[in-house]
């Protein structure tokens, strides 16, 4: 019995020391991957294989690894095997949908989104770049309807609301739904190229919201942006102003005293509780220079930020220290 417990323990240490081997290889790799050197990230890889054949994330690796070095035959390879087996992710779909986008070869990318979606209905990730494909398929309402699914599915994912802004922009069908998804989408994603972006169509949609008429804004629309609409329309008595910085932040303070005054009750709507708490702690016109400043009129808005560095200060705080997440059930589609 004493033998027994011995050489259980024995096991379990070796395992353990095992399992901390693998892990500092893994790291190892995805370092060598970060700085580009894929040659010596297979090669740690093969060695952590071998200490725990048939791992899902060390043949993900090392699948991703292969795509990235451009040796598409491997990559393709190995990417079937992995969709196979039972305990394929999301991450799985997403390497493989990328190895296939590499080799572009849209019908392998159209099948395996399909059945990623079938296995993970609720990926905000899937329903995203299986968009992207249907899109370069030329597929556009196949597209926006995944990028809305995204939506409905998994809120808090930013690229469905990436997608669906620009295309709502593109296609002048819905300038309410553009100018929502893109405010939500640069909440969801501060710092980014796609950020810069989004915050030009956002103003541009303002613009083209208050010289458009009142039916030309929403096609189809539903309640809660016949809402939206009429309450932005309100507002229209500033128009004098024209539309920038400053009149855009006159324009949502007075859409949101409103707003929380009815309609809130019916459709509850998370950017709008976020404007209410920006308001309340001093910090609306800062995000509004954040979100409209910097593409309304660059020399502006650094004379702005020199003149008001404690309001800069704050909302930065407040931006880097927060976390924004949409609920679900609030796209009222």
């Amino acid at each position: 019995m004493k033998i027994f417990f011995t050489g259980l323990i024995c096991f379990f240490t070796l395992n353990l020391f095992a399992q901390d081997d693998i892990q500092k290889l893994l790291e190892t790799a995805r370092t060598f991957t970060r700085q580009g050197d894929y040659t010596n990230a297979l090669l740690v890889l093969n060695r952590a294989a071998s200490l725990k054949p048939g791992d899902l994330e060390i043949q993900k690796d090392i699948a991703y690894n292969q795509y990235m070095s451009g040796d598409y035959d491997q990559a393709s390879a190995m990417a079937k095997q992995l969709l196979e087996r039972e305990d394929a992710d999301v991450q799985t779909f997403q390497i493989a949908g990328n190895i296939y986008k590499g080799m572009n070869d849209k019908k392998e990318c159209l099948k395996l989104y399909k059945k990623g979606i079938k296995k993970f209905p609720n990926s905000g990730a899937l329903h995203f770049e299986y968009g992207e494909i249907l899109l370069m398929d030329d597929q556009r309402q196949e597209a926006i309807d995944q990028w809305e699914t995204g939506i409905e599915t998994d809120p808090s994912y930013s690229g469905n609301y990436y997608h669906a802004a620009k295309f709502y922009a593109y296609n002048k069908v819905n300038v309410v739904r553009t100018i929502l998804y893109g405010e939500i989408f640069v909440n969801l994603e501060s710092y980014t190229v796609r950020t810069a972006e989004i915050k030009d169509y956002l103003l541009k949609s303002y613009k083209l919201f208050y010289a458009s008429q009142p039916e030309a804004e929403v096609k189809k629309p539903n309640a809660f942006e016949t809402a939206v609409a009429k309450g932005l329309r309100k507002q229209s008595d500033q128009l004098s102003r024209g539309i920038n910085t400053e009149s855009l932040t006159i324009i949502r303070t007075r859409f949101l005293l409103d707003w929380f005054g009815q309609p809130e009750e019916k459709y509850p709507y998370r950017l709008f509780d976020q404007w209410q708490y920006l308001v309340r702690e001093g910090l609306f016109e800062a995000y509004h220079q954040w979100l409209f400043g910097q593409v309304n009129d660059i020399v502006q808005y650094q004379q702005w930020a020199s003149n008001n560095p404690k309001k800069v200060a704050d909302f930065t705080y407040y931006q880097k220290n927060r976390v924004f997440r949409m609920p679900p059930g609030q796209n009222y589609k």
